[in-house]
């Protein structure tokens, strides 16, 4: 009696999954836009892994007269369906990247800044799938820098950005 009722338990947890689970996108290309500490936007890449999971690609870059740098994080995200058309979704990653600081202007007693990083990343966020093959999403992204210069003199970065991807 106790196994039926475990198999039928487990069968059941199954089909609820399955029903609640939407289909991510194969692919989806876009920008990300955000606050990432100087770093500017980000071309932002999503791949799908399974029917839950992604991967998530994204550079980011600043060209400017006294700033210069790339930063590229890789995230491996776990999405759930909330609604139809509705997602939210965590991931953990991390990158590396590079920054030049020119001061130029004294603004800081004249002193420059260079340094490549590694970083460790979280990421939470919430998505909406529309019916022509557009997504945009609103997502936290916690990261830690490891360098010499420690990230620009601070070790911990709070990004919050919006998405605009194109799926296909």
């Amino acid at each position: 009696m106790m196994k039926k009722i475990l198999i039928t338990s487990i069968l059941v947890l199954i089909a609820t999954v399955s029903m609640n689970a939407q289909e991510i996108s194969k692919n989806a290309l876009g920008l990300r836009l955000g606050d990432s500490d100087g770093f500017g936007a980000e071309i932002s890449y999503q791949a799908r892994l399974s029917a839950t999971h992604r991967l998530e690609l994204d550079l980011g870059w600043r060209d400017s007269k006294n700033y210069d740098g790339f930063k590229l994080a890789a995230l491996h995200q776990w999405v759930w369906n909330i609604d139809s058309g509705f997602n939210w979704y965590a991931g953990l990653g991390g990158g590396i990247g590079s920054y030049s600081f020119n001061d130029k202007n004294n603004f800081n007693d004249g002193k420059d800044y260079n340094d490549t990083f590694v970083f460790a990343a979280g990421d939470i966020g919430i998505e909406y799938n529309f019916d022509i093959p557009l997504l945009i999403s609103l997502d936290f992204r916690p990261e830690i820098a490891f360098g010499d210069e420690r990230y620009n003199n601070n070790d911990l970065d709070l990004d919050i950005a919006l998405g605009i991807r194109y799926q296909f």
